[in-house]
């Protein structure tokens, strides 16, 4: 890192400066410190902003190439023979299928992200309009995961901003002032557990909408490249890397996981709530080190729990 002047009409701007390579580029990144500083101000702002641009520098590279290490060749095959072999069965999923996917998803979806909502109280809530006692906001996102995923059901748009920003609008629309919104310059991610260690951190607000571009650009480039675990496994986790709203990351994540499989002829799977521990472990696999292996595999075990549940 070091410090930047710019004389500009006799006014004089200092930048901290922090230079890295990317795909055989010297790119740099700043942060603006103040205008015409004294020394003792300039080496007090500087180590103040020294804080902020190692974040973001760390970000930048545990996010910046996200699909180097995919499935190798060999991995790839063994996939798609399981596919071929009927491990994960392309179907068409009835309307009462449908109803019982969507009761379960929209209860472990939201369960896993701390709804009082129970099973049986989802159901009433859909199919009958019945309201248990519990937070009007978690009815809501009840209300709002199956609208989503009606959505996903009948829009013919791919891995795109527009859908991005519509799943989350459906979702929050009555819960969320920030329904459909990406976080504001400024409002930053890190999540911590019990004993206050850093877990994860999203992507700098300045580069969320950049990294999502990057993601859907990628999903583009690769959707005929890879099987359809392996594009959904990698847009989730890319997507929750990035966390690009203020809250209610988890369940777009997973909506739009579900979108890439059932644009390519895949049926749905549901994240369960027992199976949480497991979810977050994969995350963690691959934000530490872009392994999407444990994704995979727990999308299998989904599959073999969405053939019992639709008996």
């Amino acid at each position: 890192m070091h410090v930047e002047r710019r004389e500009t009409r006799g006014v004089t701007q200092y930048y901290l400066a922090y230079s890295y390579r990317e795909k055989g580029k010297i790119r740099k990144l700043r942060v603006y410190l103040g205008a015409n500083l004294s020394a003792s101000e300039l080496a007090e702002k500087k180590l103040i902003a020294e804080g902020k641009l190692q974040y973001r520098a760390n970000a930048r590279k545990a996010i910046g190439d996200p699909f180097e290490k995919l499935l190798s060749q060999s991995e790839l095959k063994e996939l798609e023979t399981l596919e071929s072999k009927g491990e994960i069965l392309a179907r068409h999923l009835s309307e009462d299928d449908w109803r019982k996917f969507t009761e379960t998803f929209t209860y472990d979806t939201n369960a896993i992200e701390g709804s009082m909502v129970l099973p049986n109280e989802v159901g009433n809530i859909l199919q009958r309009g019945k309201w248990p006692d519990k937070p009007k906001g978690d009815i809501s996102e009840t209300y709002g995961v199956a609208k989503a995923i009606e959505y996903i059901r009948t829009t013919k748009e791919h891995v795109s901003i527009p859908l991005i920003l519509e799943l989350h609008r459906i979702v929050f629309l009555n819960s969320k002032p920030f329904a459909g919104k990406l976080r504001k310059r400024g409002v930053e991610v890190v999540i911590a557990d019990a004993l206050g260690n850093v877990v994860h951190r999203g992507a700098p607000s300045t580069q969320v909408r950049n990294l999502l571009s990057k993601l859907v650009e990628w999903c583009s480039k690769n959707k005929s490249k890879y099987p359809p675990l392996v594009l959904a496994a990698v847009v989730h986790n890319q997507f929750e890397n990035i966390h690009p709203f203020q809250d209610g990351n988890g369940r777009v994540g997973r909506l739009l996981l579900n979108n890439v499989l059932l644009k390519h002829g895949m049926p749905p799977l549901n994240i369960e709530l027992r199976n949480r521990q497991e979810y977050y472990s994969a995350l963690q696999a691959y934000e530490n080190g872009h392994d999407i292996r444990p994704t995979i595999e727990l999308m299998l075990k989904e599959y073999r729990a969405l053939k019992r549940l639709l008996k």
